[in-house]
């Protein structure tokens, strides 16, 4: 029986070697990271061209209400929704995100992403679910689904 033990600790042990992130994927993880942070700095600073250049052309986005009602858009009409909040918002608005759990592989990648958003003296925090898709050198929003506290 302990013969038995000890051969599957040592084959737990090689398994989890063999589950350990390649030097690629932290890479990968690294450029991710980044474009998530392209991503929202670009919201907040206003800049809805290099915002839009985030997400893939047939990207999708939902919003989860608190009602649990899904609103679904297509990239225009998104980002045109994006634009005109920030047009009429009283005070400028900033989303700074606070976590990222990256997974996936060189093709696709899904990231959670925590925030808050700071409306004037408003805070809110909320989290988006993305699926990335590489292109090239790069990252593009194929989906997005989010929603507020």
């Amino acid at each position: 029986m302990r013969r038995l033990h000890t051969s599957l600790c040592i084959l737990a042990c090689i398994s989890l070697i063999g589950c350990k992130p390649s030097a690629a994927s932290s890479a990968d993880d690294t450029v991710v990271t980044a474009f998530l942070h392209r991503y929202f700095d670009t919201w907040s600073a206003r800049d809805m061209d290099g915002y839009s250049r985030c997400f893939d052309e047939s990207a999708r986005i939902a919003y989860v209400a608190a009602s649990g009602q899904v609103i679904s858009q297509a990239k225009t009409d998104f980002i045109h929704g994006q634009k005109l909040a920030h047009e009429q918002a009283p005070t400028p608005m900033k989303e700074v995100p606070l976590e990222m759990k990256i997974q996936g592989d060189d093709k696709v990648k899904q990231a959670a992403v925590t925030w808050v958003l700071t409306k004037g003296s408003t805070k809110e925090q909320g989290t988006d679910f993305f699926t990335l898709k590489r292109d090239g050198a790069d990252w593009k929003i194929v989906s997005l689904v989010f929603y507020g506290e």
